[in-house]
């Protein structure tokens, strides 16, 4: 925790409880450590509905931090679940529950328990989409994310050594199914752990990829900032002026990041284009007859010797209701409140 800095002198954390070892070691941990410096953690656990039991599973979960003298509170996934892609839409439910809940709290900083193992295993899963340097610096143990501070202090400990720390507080947890059922890519991989440590694909090997590919992932970060500040005029409506001839002086890799930066921030897209169609589009805006394109929910269209970047119009599809003192993140780039009156 102290490695990850940025806390207050008495610290506020939340923690992301699911009930397995892994959260439950990380809560019990946090709370002695913000104990220490006369701070308080609260837990929270998502109860996402996807089984018949994950109600009662929830609560036998705040028995247990009750017991430790935790405060929690128990956040439930309401609504229609989908038919496909239910795992990622859960991940996306629990982090934006967990993210409202923090706001309302004035909580700063959301730890969750991500482990060596599970940074591993999102080498492995990025690695085998194709992902570049990004992809395989897996999760930073430090995240911005709007008004809340994802920490994940525990990249570096194995998943065993959160067993023994369950065991040593005499803390029972529970066994998630889903992370056995072959039908997900990450109990596949945990399948075929032992085969992929045997070719030296273990956990630490991985681990220290990520943590190798993260050192070059903050050098060209730096120079994509660098790049982007000259580069680039940032309008609050949403849209931006770039400047391409700084982007294709430089390096082409910073061009490159430079450019899907303006996308990204640009197209509220929940993720950046493909490396594939960033480079086609790259290589065009250095040809002398671009026109203009679409890509990544924006319109790149050529201005005045400048390239306008705008949300493409036809994208903003969703619609969400405001009630009077209520906020909404609409169109994934603006924060909306209405006042109570």
């Amino acid at each position: 925790m102290e490695r990850l800095g940025g806390f207050e002198t008495r610290p506020r954390v939340a923690v992301g409880v699911s009930g397995g070892a892994d959260s439950l070691g990380l809560a019990l941990l946090i709370q002695r450590w913000t104990a220490e410096r006369g701070g308080d953690v609260l837990a929270l656990v998502v109860d996402h509905g996807l089984r018949a039991e994950s109600a009662a599973e929830a609560a036998r979960v705040g028995e247990w931090l009750k017991a430790h003298g935790i405060a929690h509170a128990v956040l439930r996934w309401d609504g229609e679940k989908p038919v496909t892609g239910i795992q990622e839409a859960a991940r996306a439910a629990r982090h934006r529950l967990l993210a409202e809940r923090c706001r309302e709290e004035g909580v700063l900083h959301l730890a969750l328990a991500h482990h060596r193992d599970d940074q591993a295993e999102t080498v492995l899963l990025r690695f085998a989409r194709g992902s570049g340097i990004d992809g395989l610096a897996g999760m930073a143990p430090v995240r911005a994310a709007g008004a809340v501070r994802l920490i994940r202090p525990l990249l570096d400990l194995p998943h065993e050594r959160l067993v023994a720390t369950c065991r040593a507080f005499g803390q029972q947890w529970i066994e998630d199914p889903s992370n056995r059922n072959p039908r997900f890519a990450r109990a596949r991989l945990r399948a075929a752990g032992e085969a992929l440590a045997a070719e030296g694909l273990d956990p630490p090997r991985l681990a220290d990829l990520a943590r190798r590919a993260a050192r070059a992932r903050n050098a060209l970060e730096a120079g994509t900032a660098a790049l982007l500040a000259e580069a680039v005029e940032v309008h609050p409506e949403g849209w931006l002026r770039l400047d391409p001839k700084p982007l294709l002086a430089a390096p082409e890799e910073l061009g490159l990041r430079a450019l899907v930066r303006c996308i990204a921030a640009t197209g509220g897209a929940a993720y950046p284009p493909k490396d594939e169609a960033a480079e086609r589009l790259f290589a065009d805006i250095a040809g002398e007859r671009f026109r203009g394109r679409t890509l990544g929910g924006c319109r790149i269209v050529p201005r005045q010797g400048c390239l306008v970047i705008a949300r493409e119009p036809i994208g903003v599809t969703e619609r969400l209701d405001l009630t009077p003192g209520g906020e909404v993140w609409w169109d994934r780039r603006f924060a909306v409140r209405l006042a109570a009156g």
